[in-house]
């Protein structure tokens, strides 16, 4: 079972991952185990002060290293006790890496992960220096706390567990699983406001479908993520089945748009 601790200023905030929808049923049925630590509760002071002005001034507080580095070493010394040889300690910042599939499928095969949420201008160096095995990134921009981060690492992470999703193919079909972004999907009713689902997909010829749903995919990473599209063939390059499916696409796409 995975252990996931986080050390955060709102651990009230982890509910709403925990406590609800495909993550919530994960932890009722065990396949990970949750723990929220609040650093205040480490404070050193009776005020649980966990922040203060950074050397060298500038505006805000920075979160100091103390209560942050007591929490974080609970953590790993609860997930020691429980079975973790070496629990990865992941610290949600706009200057680590960026999550990627790659990442979350290397996350979800681990033991332990504890994350740290952190609120204000960042923390203390040090700490990172000292206690921290990586930095994450979701995005290039910032927001007010690193529990948002958290909560979307987790989410990713947890949904690719063993016997999480309802449907074991589920996993597999995702975006991003094969390099490319997904195809587009339809379901009832077959016409909606004049639209109607394309024919391919109520042929029941299901090599026609997945043919259909590959240059779909190809197409549309091309067009709306060409750093994907390039990533994803730098290597091996384009198969022929490939080139012909993507010029069909750009050809249907044209044709539609006269």
């Amino acid at each position: 079972m995975l252990q996931i601790d986080v050390v955060t200023l709102f651990p009230k905030m982890f509910d709403a991952i925990t406590e609800s929808g495909i993550t919530g049923r994960a932890r009722e049925r065990r396949a990970y185990q949750f723990l929220p630590w609040n650093p205040r509760d480490f404070a050193a002071n009776t005020h649980r002060t966990v922040d203060d002005r950074p050397y060298g001034g500038g505006p805000g507080m920075l979160m100091m290293v103390e209560p942050l580095a007591k929490a974080i070493r609970a953590a790993r010394q609860r997930q020691v006790s429980a079975g973790v040889a070496k629990p990865r300690v992941i610290y949600l910042s706009p200057q680590g890496k960026l999550l990627t599939h790659q990442l979350v499928m290397s996350l979800a095969a681990e033991s332990g992960l504890v994350l740290l949420a952190g609120r204000y201008e960042g923390v203390d160096e040090r700490l990172i220096a000292r206690d921290i095995d990586e930095e994450i990134s979701i995005g290039d921009f910032v927001m007010s706390g690193g529990e948002i981060a958290a909560m979307a690492l987790m989410d990713a992470v947890i949904r690719q567990l063993p016997g999480v999703l309802g449907d074991a193919d589920s996993a597999q079909q995702d975006s991003f699983v094969s390099g490319l972004l997904d195809c587009p999907h339809y379901t009832r009713p077959e016409v909606y406001e004049g639209v109607a689902v394309p024919p391919v997909l109520m042929s029941g010829n299901h090599a026609d479908i997945n043919r259909w749903r590959l240059k779909q995919a190809l197409g549309r990473t091309q067009q709306r993520r060409p750093d994907l599209f390039a990533e994803r063939f730098e290597a091996r390059g384009m198969s022929q089945d490939e080139r012909t499916l993507l010029e069909e696409y750009r050809n249907e796409a044209q044709g539609a748009a006269k």
